[in-house]
């Protein structure tokens, strides 16, 4: 491997890892009014290889990319290869209420993850990504003209901010021919933000700010399975299984509320709970993933997968975690159901480049881990994307695109139109190659 590489994939690493110190204030890893309930918004793990097939990678076992749905994966490989994956991602976001019309766009660096070998049929990798995210904005005025004579107008203001990072580390061993497993710890930490305002525009009357300040961290264990078998003639398939067990969050909840009159405040309420240890029980859902893929001599691939993540018992019904307004909150069980393929005409073209481009596409259903008003919230979309080759070897820059919606207009809540594009750059390299001349 040149040196130019190892600098370039340095200097990336540096940066990601400094990034979550500093996006945990005033950043948007997502935008919704939906990111209010819980832990925020969960994203979907991925590289964009994966997410322009709807999110799929359970039972996936490609050589070429790094595989970040399942620890198995990493043991397909070619011999002393190394890959990175880095990835971007940028979110178009329509909202709809009754007649209320907005919008917002983000631009975020999603993950960064490389995987190398340790020796045969043993592979390790590591990186980063984020887990969960909070951002929104809401505000109104009070217009009722018999409070308004009194007390001036009244503005009302919600607004939160804040995410949560996974770092992790993962190792697969290739049992037998067809049998691999594997195992992953990943560390979640994060710094979350509620705000709620009501201000007068009369100095004489007080002023109420309120809100909770949560910083957290948890560990997150992880385990996989994947086994591949001959189906037909030149056609393999793979079952594979997932695990991540329950994770206690530990930290600091800090719930506070403070009035303000002219150029006077009065703090009212600060109180401070522990998580975790001999604190105040929550912590994130378990998760439980299966998958089943066809592979067909190496030009077509589909993948069907199922996710499932229980919460009913992991404390979100706190305060902090379900003040959600009017709105009753429930945390419930999240699933998820993920379909994709991928056809490259012919890998190894040597006279027409769109022949050795990879073409890929997608579907999914997801159901939040919470109910509002006894309602789950749902989720729809599909994904198109492509990859294509850069420069020799399994290098390549995938592109793709998710479009979808998130609930629905019925009983006055939000519906969420979006279209999501992402960009992965693949990196791929042979360690350790000695050349020989005759």
């Amino acid at each position: 491997m040149c040196k130019g590489k190892i600098k370039v994939i340095a200097a990336i690493a540096a940066l990601l890892l400094a990034l979550p110190a500093g996006a945990q204030d005033e950043s948007y890893n997502t935008y919704s009014p939906y990111s209010v309930f819980g832990v925020g918004d969960l994203f979907h793990r991925g590289t964009s290889s994966s997410k322009s097939m709807g999110g799929v990678g359970i039972a996936n076992r490609d050589k070429r990319f790094v595989n970040l749905m399942n620890p198995a994966s990493v043991t397909e490989r070619e011999d002393k290869s190394f890959m990175a994956d880095f990835g971007l991602s940028a979110g178009n976001r329509l909202y709809a209420q009754g007649d209320n019309r907005s919008a917002n766009n983000t631009f975020n660096i999603y993950d960064f993850a490389f995987s190398f070998p340790v020796f045969k049929n043993f592979a390790m990798y590591a990186g980063i990504t984020p887990f969960s995210g909070i951002g929104y904005q809401v505000s109104s005025k009070v217009t009722d003209p018999s409070i308004i004579g009194h007390t001036g107008n009244i503005t009302v203001t919600a607004d939160g901010y804040g995410d949560m990072t996974g770092i992790f580390l993962g190792a697969g061993y290739k049992f037998t021919k067809g049998l691999s497993a594997g195992v992953e710890v990943e560390y979640i930490f994060g710094n979350l933000h509620k705000n709620n305002a009501q201000v007068f525009s009369t100095s004489s009357y007080s002023s109420i700010y309120s809100g909770y300040n949560m910083h957290m961290h948890a560990f997150a264990p992880k385990v996989g399975v994947q086994y591949e078998f001959p189906l037909a003639s030149e056609v393999t398939a793979t079952v594979g299984a997932t695990y991540r067990l329950k994770a206690g969050l530990h930290g600091s909840l800090r719930d506070f509320e403070y009035n303000v009159v002219g150029s006077v405040t009065d703090t009212t309420r600060i109180v401070t709970t522990k998580l975790g240890g001999d604190g105040d029980r929550v912590s994130l859902g378990d998760e439980i993933g299966v998958g089943f893929s066809v592979n067909g001599r190496d030009r077509w691939f589909a993948e069907l997968d199922y996710q499932r993540s229980d919460w009913t018992s992991c404390g979100m019904d706190h305060a902090g975690f379900a003040n959600v307004g009017k709105a009753v909150f429930s945390a419930t069980a999240s699933q998820g159901v993920r379909a994709g393929f991928s056809f490259v005409p012919n890998r190894n073209d040597i006279r027409y480049y769109y022949r050795r481009i990879t073409y890929r596409g997608g579907a999914y259903w997801d159901q939040a881990y919470y109910k509002l008003d006894g309602n789950t919230i749902n989720s729809f979309g599909l994904t198109f994307g492509v990859t294509l080759p850069v420069y020799y070897m399994n290098n390549g820059l995938s592109l793709g695109v998710d479009i979808g919606q998130r609930g629905s207009m019925q009983g006055n809540k939000v519906r969420e139109r979006y279209v999501n594009f992402h960009i992965g750059l693949n990196m791929f390299e042979i360690w350790f190659l000695k050349p020989r001349y005759n």
